[in-house]
C-alpha cells in the first residue's frame, strides 16, 4: 500500500542524508525515484543544476519546486510507472495545498517527506504541521544535543547568541543553526538575558 511518510528531526539529525539513502535502495530495487527540494533552498548548485546535499558527502541532482507549484501537475508530468516514488526534501518548506497534494499523489506512489518539525522560534512549519495533521507514518529521526541529550529545537544563532526573532526562513546549516535540547536552549537564553 502506497502511503504518505513524514520523518523528521532536528538540524543535524541527518535527515537529507536519510532521504538520499532512501533515494538509493528505491534504485536498486528497480523504481524510478523522483528527487525534489523547494527553491528557497539555494544551499547547492552544481554546473548550474540544483542537488540536494548531505552534510556527510551524499548529494544528487534534484528537481525544484516553489510554492506555486502543483505535485498533481509534477506527477503528471514526470511519471509513466507507478513503479515510482517521489522524495521530498526540506518538506518544512511546503504549502497546506501542496501536501494535500501530495496525500492524493500518495494513493498512486509512495511520497516520503523529510524535513524539520519545527522552526527557530519552536513553532511547527506550515508544511510540517499539515504533515502532521494527515502522513500515514511520522517517523522521528533522533540527533542529540551537547549535553547528550534527545535535540528537539533548532536554534538559530546569531553572533554566538540564540535569535529569537527574524523571518521564519533563513537557509543555513551548523554556521547558523544548532539542534539542542529544549532544557539547553532555555538555559542558553537565561544566560544571555
Amino acid at each position: 500500500m502506497n502511503k504518505l511518510y513524514f520523518k523528521y528531526g532536528a538540524m543535524g539529525s541527518s535527515k537529507t542524508a536519510q532521504a538520499l539513502m532512501c533515494r538509493y535502495n528505491y534504485i536498486t530495487k528497480g523504481f524510478y525515484v523522483y528527487l525534489f527540494k523547494p527553491k528557497t533552498d539555494t544551499r547547492c548548485v552544481v554546473d548550474g543544476k540544483p542537488m540536494v546535499s548531505s552534510r556527510i558527502g551524499l548529494k544528487n541532482e534534484c528537481i525544484e519546486f516553489d510554492k506555486n507549484e502543483s505535485f498533481i501537475s509534477l506527477f503528471k508530468q514526470y511519471v509513466n510507472t507507478l513503479k515510482s516514488v517521489f522524495i521530498i526534501d526540506e518538506c518544512q518548506f511546503l504549502t497546506t495545498q501542496q501536501v494535500n497534494q501530495l496525500k492524493l499523489v500518495s494513493q498512486k506512489i509512495p511520497v516520503l517527506c523529510y524535513g524539520l518539525l519545527t522552526n527557530f522560534k519552536t513553532q511547527l512549519f506550515e508544511g510540517s504541521k499539515r504533515l502532521v495533521e494527515i502522513a500515514d507514518s511520522l517517523t522521528e529521526i533522533k540527533s542529540v544535543c551537547k549535553c547528550g541529550s534527545k535535540a528537539t529545537v533548532n536554534a538559530r544563532i546569531v553572533n554566538g547568541k540564540i535569535a529569537t526573532t527574524g523571518e521564519e526562513v533563513q537557509i543555513g546549516a551548523d554556521e547558523s543553526y544548532e539542534g539542542m535540547c529544549y532544557n539547553c536552549f532555555i538555559k542558553r537564553l537565561k544566560e544571555q538575558n
